[in-house]
């Protein structure tokens, strides 16, 4: 049995034992409190009732800053004098990485809908907008530390659209506990192109390099599982959830599988108003084939060079606009560990806000 028939045959039967359960009586729906809903960076954590529909916008921010190998920080210096250059041999291309990313912003424009056609499923949709900006110094010549220049690239446009659905699985006083199945469908561009400084001093146009692409240029399949508890002013909750590449994309490569493990709790300081405190663990695997339109001597053309494990703590607040449907929500995080397939950037800081809006 092939990876794709595997995967799909294992999405199918997600999506066919959800269907297959009984309606859930709501008798524990989401209050109307401010921690109704999950810290806002976590995506399908809450189902709604028939009939019900939800608007959402996100806007998240992340900052990298620095490279690592495994959970060692280094230098550009180092890198450029030591990393070998996969491509070293072919016309042009030096022994070692004489061009490293400096730093990178990402910024992401989340829509968002939910809609429940009955109790026993939720529709949601998402559609992200991005823009991704590094920057870069290349070191002259073929051997030595002496830096020629620095450079930026840019990559924007729409991401990956997903659909997904959500089916209660679960509900008793206080606890609540649904199942995911979706897909990533391959909306964003995976051909972006901009100017670079090579380590001669030319500036051609070359196709960007594997993270500072706008898509994946595959199917994905999109697996989760949410718990979601409360009791007095607490409330707390866990996610499980997955990106499975199906095959390679039109360019021979696939980005490697992730999967999410996150866990929160929160404090209702008053019933508009909620402080969470979250951990959120990802591990992403490397990147599989190789587009043969990106060679250069930089880490982020490397496809072994790509995913790692990472772990973020996050603080956050909601805010339900009461007696209305509108609510508002922030969440600012670091990540406190990282083990990268490196040399990579390290991530840093990562800011989300968010607005979402139900109605019946």
């Amino acid at each position: 049995m092939t990876i794709f028939n595997a995967r799909a045959m294992c999405a199918a039967t997600l999506l066919c034992a959800a269907a297959a359960q009984p309606a859930i009586a709501h008798t524990d729906a989401v209050p109307v409190r401010a921690d109704g809903h999950a810290p806002i960076g976590v995506m399908a954590d809450h189902t709604h009732k028939t009939g019900e529909v939800m608007l959402s916008y996100r806007y998240g921010v992340m900052t990298m800053d620095g490279s690592r190998i495994g959970t060692d920080s280094v230098s550009p210096e180092t890198i450029a004098t030591t990393v070998p250059n996969r491509f070293a041999g072919r016309m042009g291309q030096p022994p070692t990485l004489r061009v490293v990313p400096l730093e990178m912003t990402m910024q992401m424009h989340m829509l968002g809908v939910m809609w429940a056609p009955s109790d026993r499923v939720t529709l949601m949709a998402m559609l992200p907008y991005v823009r991704k900006h590094m920057d870069h110094v290349t070191f002259m010549g073929g051997m030595g530390t002496t830096r020629l220049g620095v450079f930026t690239t840019v990559a924007e446009g729409v991401g990956d659209a997903k659909l997904s659905g959500l089916f209660p699985l679960w509900s008793v006083s206080g606890h609540r506990l649904h199942a995911t199945a979706g897909v990533s469908v391959p909306t964003g561009s995976n051909t972006e192109e901009d100017d670079v400084l090579a380590p001669n001093g030319m500036r051609p146009t070359l196709r960007l390099p594997y993270p500072m692409q706008l898509g994946t240029g595959t199917y994905d399949l999109l697996p989760g599982v949410t718990y979601a508890g409360h009791q007095g002013h607490w409330s707390w909750g866990a996610q499980y959830s997955g990106e499975l590449r199906l095959s390679d994309n039109d360019e021979g490569y696939t980005y490697g599988d992730k999967h999410h493990l996150t866990g929160w709790g929160a404090y209702l300081l008053a019933p508009q108003v909620s402080l969470s405190l979250r951990l959120a663990f990802e591990d992403e695997g490397r990147v599989d084939g190789i587009d043969p339109r990106v060679v250069a001597p930089v880490q982020t053309a490397d496809p072994d060079f790509q995913g790692g494990t990472r772990l973020a703590a996050l603080a956050g607040v909601n805010w339900h606009i009461q007696p209305s449907a509108h609510r508002l929500a922030l969440e600012l995080g670091e990540t406190v560990y990282q083990d990268l397939n490196g040399p990579q950037l390290e991530r840093d800081l990562m800011l989300r806000v968010g607005y979402q809006h139900t109605w019946k």
